[in-house]
């Protein structure tokens, strides 16, 4: 998903993404921990993509206080 998906979401559908993604962390670092991981590559994508959804928030915050 990108930023500009990200940006027409309310905040607590952002809010629902964000735990979405690091439960998906989890699981992730789980199956590597194990060894069944087959996509080590998948790991950083959900990082950077809680990273996105984490800065996108801040933004609407900070536009919000404004």
């Amino acid at each position: 998903m990108n930023a500009k998906e990200l940006r027409e979401k309310t905040p607590d559908q952002l809010r629902e993404e964000l735990a979405n993604l690091k439960k998906e962390s989890f699981n992730l670092r789980f199956q590597a921990a194990t060894g069944q991981l087959e996509n080590p590559a998948k790991i950083r994508e959900a990082r950077r993509a809680a990273a996105r959804v984490k800065t996108i928030l801040n933004e609407k915050a900070k536009s919000a206080a404004e």
